[in-house]
């Protein structure tokens, strides 16, 4: 893959100062934020579908480059919130951003400056944070001619300024490299805040449930993967090598815990052989998966449910 990041970067030189800070990826839903973790990481840390509000909880994906530690924060997309889980959602998306070193503006350049684009920037103006905090991401360059790329990145500093203004593709690479050095040169002089061979902060029980997550919204259409949460319940290392994991997907309704299961069980079967596979690659060995459902109605107001998320429950 062209213009991607080492994934296994040289340890600092001795007497070397090291560098380590927090880079927020924040805009509207579909902007290409997991996709461009995971290139920047080097290796799969946030799941990726073509539907909107894939990414519920922050995910932190963990990058080196010389001796600089990065942690991206993949934020949910910001969007209108109407239920409870999405305004929890787009509530921890901003509270990762005021906390950020630096904080990155991601724009679907096909769609350039549109109402949800605009309704960020504005937020983002009313926090005050100065302009060398911010960058600006126009993602998808490789689908849109470059004189509306440059029309979108003045009408965008026009609106807030901007320290740096980027083009990339997150799918294919294209200016990550260059990317990933700019934030690297940004980041404060501090010792690693994780173990240097880390790629995020998720225990690999929620990247686990998140996989499988994944693979249930792929397969599945309309309000189902949005009523839906998975849960790893146990996790146990076999004596060959092997892991055995049993998950547990909650829905909101007997109709949709049917449909889920589908004929003869077939759709849950396709969905635990697309997840174990994914996590087999992931985990470099054999993977026992068993997938249950369950229905547990009104979960998405269940307290509990929102911590393992990492999400703040909204009162």
């Amino acid at each position: 893959m062209s213009d991607t990041p080492a994934d296994t970067p040289e340890p600092p030189q001795e007497g070397v100062a090291t560098r380590a800070g927090f880079v927020a990826l924040i805009g509207a839903p579909n902007a290409g934020k997991s996709t461009l973790i995971n290139r920047l990481v080097g290796s799969k840390v946030a799941i990726v579908t073509h539907k909107v509000q894939t990414t519920r909880s922050v995910i932190r994906g963990i990058a080196m480059h010389d001796n600089t530690q990065i942690v991206f924060v993949d934020t949910p997309g910001i969007f209108q919130p109407k239920k409870r889980l999405e305004k929890a959602m787009v509530t921890t998306a901003w509270a990762s951003a005021a906390d950020a070193d630096i904080v990155a503006v991601l724009i679907d350049a096909r769609g350039g400056l549109d109402e949800a684009a605009l309704t960020i920037l504005d937020r983002l103006a009313e926090t005050g944070a100065p302009a060398q905090k911010r960058v600006l991401l126009l993602n998808k360059i490789d689908l849109v001619r470059r004189e509306t790329l440059l029309a979108i990145t003045a009408e965008a500093n026009a609106r807030l300024a901007f320290a740096e203004t980027f083009m990339i593709s997150a799918l294919n690479g294209d200016g990550v490299t260059h990317l990933l050095s700019y934030f690297a040169g940004q980041m404060p002089e501090s010792p690693f805040l994780y173990p240097e061979d880390q790629i995020s902060d998720l225990p690999l029980r929620s990247i686990a449930a998140e996989v499988t997550r994944e693979k249930l919204m792929l397969r599945l259409h309309q309000e189902i993967p949005y009523a839906a949460t998975v849960e790893t319940e146990s996790w146990e290392e076999k004596k060959d090598g092997s892991v055995k994991i049993s998950q547990v997907i909650y829905v909101a309704r007997e109709s949709h815990r049917k449909i889920l299961l589908g004929k003869g069980g077939e759709t849950i079967k396709a969905i635990s052989i697309a997840a174990r596979r994914d996590l087999h690659e992931m985990l470099s060995r054999k993977v026992h998966l068993f997938l249950f459902v369950k229905v547990r109605e009104g979960w998405a107001d269940d307290p509990e449910r929102y911590r393992e998320m990492g999400l703040e429950f909204p009162r």
